[in-house]
């Protein structure tokens, strides 16, 4: 009587109560950078409010770069230098501009785009013209042009010790929003909190950005060998009285979010020179 064979079971086939390798979702890769320098404590605040949310890499300049705008480093060699100054995140500092963590970042140390990008938390506003200058977020545009989602994130306070309880939970609401939801590969937001206690915080509002900028004046010294030195000074003058802008938004306890491009036609005066120029 010949024995009876028990098939061998198929190798695409899977054990009851678990799930194949394709159908497990990959965590996102979050790059991390900021401004303000790889020890600053908005970074650390970052990085505890996003932590789980993804596969987290932070790659952030070796001292602080503010004012830096879209500055990148020609000339002069660049040098990574991997850390250990984050709890179980991989960490580097870089000896260039916040544009040139982004940079490398992509290339040397994912080789490969993340996810995501998030810079900040800025020590200072990036409300209104200050978008232009900051190095905050000209690594989040700069993200932004790698076609990677960005955000740029700033907590209106200026001191070292700041609290950030509410802009992390603010950092967590919106990155969990942009995680959730299918955007442009070339979307950036700029997002200020104020610097208020968290519950006082009322939400936050799409805004569109405020027309408003510093009217600046240079204080002329002398130093001890008598020699002229200038120092920038300024007050902010805000000339926009409407009621959906960032600085309204900020100035009424909102947390502002407004879309940003690095796209900077104009695109109604073009239209406009393309009839009148003929």
């Amino acid at each position: 009587m010949a024995k009876k064979t028990i098939p061998s079971p198929k190798k695409n086939a899977t054990s009851p109560g678990k799930k194949s390798k394709s159908s497990v979702k990959e965590r996102p890769v979050i790059l991390i950078t900021n401004d303000d320098g790889v020890t600053a404590p908005g970074i650390l605040n970052l990085v505890d409010a996003v932590k789980d949310l993804g596969k987290i890499v932070v790659v952030a300049p070796d001292k602080p770069q503010s004012g830096m705008g879209h500055a990148i480093t020609i000339g002069q060699p660049l040098r990574l230098h991997k850390l250990h100054t984050i709890d179980n995140v991989e960490t580097w500092s870089c000896t260039g501009t916040p544009v040139d963590c982004v940079k490398l970042a992509v290339d040397k140390v994912l080789h490969r785009k993340p996810d995501i990008c998030l810079s900040g938390i800025n020590h200072g506003a990036n409300h209104s013209i200050n978008v232009i200058y900051s190095g905050t977020m000209s690594a989040a545009v700069e993200a932004a042009i790698e076609s990677i989602p960005s955000v740029g994130f700033s907590l209106l306070d200026y001191r070292i010790d700041a609290d950030f309880t509410g802009a992390r939970k603010y950092v967590r609401i919106i990155v969990e929003k942009m995680l959730g939801t299918k955007l442009d590969k070339h979307t950036v937001l700029n997002v200020n909190i104020p610097a208020v206690a968290p519950e006082l915080l009322k939400g936050f509002k799409i805004c569109k950005q405020a027309y408003a900028k510093y009217e600046e004046d240079f204080i002329e010294r002398n130093d001890p060998h008598g020699r002229h030195y200038y120092w920038l000074t300024g007050e902010f003058v805000n000339f926009d009285k409407a009621k959906d802008t960032d600085v309204w938004a900020l100035d009424n306890n909102f947390v502002s979010v407004v879309p940003v491009q690095f796209d900077l036609t104009n695109y109604v005066l073009k239209s406009k020179l393309e009839k009148l120029w003929k």
